[in-house]
């Protein structure tokens, strides 16, 4: 008889809690959550999740996994007093679901490595609909032995699991993925604002962009549900997180001796539309500013 796996998930918030619940259900593990959100934790309760703490998790967990706001954070929570790795056991392997700089990876691995501790950077892509849905996509940063290991609980909220490469890879592709959305997203915003003020209905100038070669993801989920309608709403992925994920493309360009001109004006964008009151709105909020 195997001893049952124990998962540990750092951070139950809107994209955190439907991946941890997805993890219960439909593995055989046993899993504890940590989160200073008790309705959240509650809410998974009636999935049979435990709630836990950062040590708890450090010594039981076979696998933890981190679904936080920014790199920094997960820095803290890691490597910070009384963080994961001042408690992490041998054999002990982490995720990191969250959005982070390719160098907070490696740094993380390095560190992880010299304890003991496996470590896999897997930020995740899509909508918080496909969280819930568990249909997101993960490009995986992670030697061989540890993506067999965690692509199966991957599985359990993700349709498509890329292994990218090394550590850092999977999250050099989710923050270039950003990019190219989001400017996207700019390019929808500049469109939309143009026609409307030369008398063009923008409704059928997206119907003839989808119908043309200017057909997106962006255009049918960002610009038809969110710009066209005017609909931002809080608790998606808002203005500030998006801007956050570009800087961190921004800064690789850099790191790598690119100029990332398109991606530079659009955090300045997304600054202005944070300066403007919409920070906290969904992130097609950019739109506001024109």
């Amino acid at each position: 008889m195997t001893n049952r796996i124990t998962i540990g998930f750092i951070g139950v918030g809107v994209m955190g809690e439907p991946m941890c619940r997805h993890l219960a259900s439909k593995s055989e593990a046993r899993v504890i959550a940590v989160d200073h959100a008790a309705a959240s934790l509650q809410r998974l309760a009636g999935h049979g999740v435990a709630a836990g703490t950062i040590e708890q998790v450090a010594q039981e967990a076979d696998f933890v996994f981190l679904s936080l706001p920014s790199g920094e954070i997960v820095e803290s929570v890691v490597l910070g007093k009384e963080g994961l790795a001042t408690f992490a056991r041998k054999g002990l392997t982490v995720i990191d679901l969250s959005t982070s700089r390719v160098e907070t990876a490696r740094r993380l691995q390095d560190h992880l490595n010299s304890r003991g501790v496996r470590f896999a950077d897997a930020p995740v892509m899509r909508t918080r609909a496909a969280a819930e849905a568990g249909t997101l996509a993960v490009p995986v940063g992670a030697d061989d032995a540890t993506f067999a290991a965690i692509e199966p609980y991957l599985g359990a909220f993700a349709t498509d699991v890329m292994h990218c490469g090394e550590v850092g890879a999977g999250q050099a592709v989710k923050i270039l993925n950003n990019m190219v959305l989001y400017e996207t997203v700019l390019a929808l915003s500049e469109a939309f604002t143009i026609a409307k003020r030369a008398g063009v209905d923008p409704e059928k100038l997206f119907a003839a962009f989808a119908a043309g070669s200017a057909d997106s993801f962006a255009l049918r989920n960002h610009g038809m549900k969110a710009i066209l309608p005017g609909e931002f709403p809080l608790r998606a992925f808002p203005v500030d997180y998006a801007r956050k994920d570009v800087q961190y493309a921004v800064d690789l360009a850099s790191e790598v001796g690119v100029d990332a001109c398109g991606a530079r004006n659009l955090v300045q964008c997304f600054d202005r539309a944070i300066e403007a009151g919409h920070g906290e709105k969904y992130a097609p909020a950019v739109s506001l500013i024109f």
